[in-house]
């Protein structure tokens, strides 16, 4: 499994906590509220909204609580101007970065940001000099229990480009407009699976081989994750599984 898509996995499992302290909710319900106001709220004709809102529900965030923040995006109830903003930078070792944020405040965002990088060995870059280096893909992590035939067949059907083994999950990747239909065959059939969302895969890795390295990275990815107005953070790191099981111990 390589080091991001690990990392990727845990974040996804640190979810739980993130929704108690209201952190994972309130980013999720910005998400929601976006997607309303630049799509419409109608999720059969708004596939981001859709995708955001299943988002929302698979994490457990109320309904009445989904419904609200569509109804600010589309103007019914009043609400904050979040604006999407995205910003590109450097980590510790030459890793990529690319941030994903909402914001009612770009002066503050993106002076967080700036600090939060050139604290811990990082600089941001100017817009485009990094992004080419990732491309925005749908992935669906589903249990390594599944049959892998079964599940390739399914996929191939239904717009997947690609099945990976990450070792204790599988990953499907596919079109970002595939990602619903896709989910919805897995549905159908009755497969079971972790998460399903959109994400920026790099196209091209660093590897980080040594613990040291690695922590440095993951501690900047977690410090910009953390930030109220960050939704995704990604990053060009591979880190072979030795490092990040010593990581781990």
């Amino acid at each position: 499994m390589s080091g991001h898509s690990k990392w990727a996995t845990i974040k996804h499992k640190k979810g739980a906590a993130d929704a108690k302290r209201g952190k994972l909710f309130a980013k999720l319900i910005k998400q929601v509220e976006v997607a309303a106001r630049q799509g419409g709220g109608d999720v059969d004709a708004n596939p981001t909204l859709r995708t955001m809102y299943q988002k929302a529900r698979d994490n457990s965030v109320p309904l009445d609580t989904i419904e609200r923040a569509v109804k600010r995006g589309t103007g019914e109830l009043e609400g904050v101007n979040y604006e999407p903003i995205t910003y590109e930078g450097y980590g510790p070792h030459g890793v990529a970065l690319y941030v994903e944020a909402l914001t009612d405040n770009r002066n503050r965002t993106g002076s967080d940001i700036r600090s939060i990088l050139s604290k811990n060995g990082g600089s941001l870059a100017e817009p485009g000099a990094v992004a080419w280096q990732f491309e925005r893909k749908g992935v669906i992590n589903l249990p390594r229990s599944i049959d892998e035939d079964e599940l390739m067949m399914l996929a191939l059907e239904h717009g997947a480009e690609d099945l990976t083994d990450e070792g204790d999950t599988w990953r499907l990747t596919c079109e970002p407009t595939d990602l619903n239909g896709l989910r919805d065959a897995l549905e159908a059939e009755g497969i079971a699976f972790d998460s399903a969302d959109l994400t920026m895969l790099p196209t091209q890795t660093v590897a980080l081989d040594e613990p040291g390295a690695a922590k440095s990275v993951l501690n900047l990815m977690d410090l910009l994750d953390d930030n109220d107005d960050v939704q995704d953070v990604h990053g060009n790191f591979d880190i072979p599984d030795s490092v990040m099981q010593s990581l781990a111990d």
